[in-house]
């Protein structure tokens, strides 16, 4: 289970095998079943969960009840709600399964302790932070300004893996578009 993490993260810096030792004994191994919370809204984020196998998404409800869905994460990506794991407050969000998943966790306590003491580990988790930072401020925009078109398109050409692995009706929660929308859109670009 560890060598798909120690393949991600020795891709990103630099690492001593006592270091990566440091890094397995701390994690732990989570099966999710496909359609399982991994948190819920109210819960307050205890770790740090990077993706082995699976898919994940992150979303909030409204009062309507519509779910706004704000990332997806699959094979190497990481998911946690970092403001609640950050500041120990109630999420606002709900995490579960798409399919069946595999999780790498790591306590706050440990992952802290590791970014003390493990300096490439904070690099690594740095270039990770300011990635997911780029993409967010990319999405923002183009939900501002982006057609449901350009919408559509974009996201099939950013995340092609995860495209043919989410339900339609999801993919149109995380655009900001309708179902009917989203299905007009994908009718059109079929018929081109």
């Amino acid at each position: 289970m560890f060598k798909t993490f120690r393949d991600y993260i020795t891709q990103t810096g630099s690492f001593t095998a006592k270091e990566l030792e440091m890094m397995a004994a701390t994690s732990v191994t989570r099966q999710v079943r496909k359609k399982q919370f991994l948190q819920q809204e109210g819960e307050v984020s205890i770790s740090m969960n990077f993706i082995l196998k699976g898919c994940m998404r992150m979303y909030r409800v409204d009062e309507q009840g519509h779910e706004h869905i704000l990332t997806f994460a699959i094979e190497n990506w990481w998911i946690s709600d970092k403001e609640s794991f950050m500041t120990g407050n109630p999420s606002k969000y709900f995490i579960d399964a798409l399919e069946d998943c595999q999780l790498l966790m790591w306590q706050k306590e440990d992952f802290g302790r590791l970014l003390q003491q493990i300096p490439a580990f904070f690099v690594s988790i740095q270039k990770f932070v300011v990635a997911k930072s780029i993409a967010l401020h990319d999405r923002l925009y183009e939900t501002l300004s982006y057609s449901a078109d350009e919408k559509y398109h974009n996201f099939i050409k950013t995340y092609p893996d995860v495209f043919n692995r989410v339900p339609l009706q999801m993919i149109a929660s995380y655009l900001g578009v309708s179902r009917e929308t989203l299905s007009r859109v994908r009718n059109q670009h079929a018929y081109k």
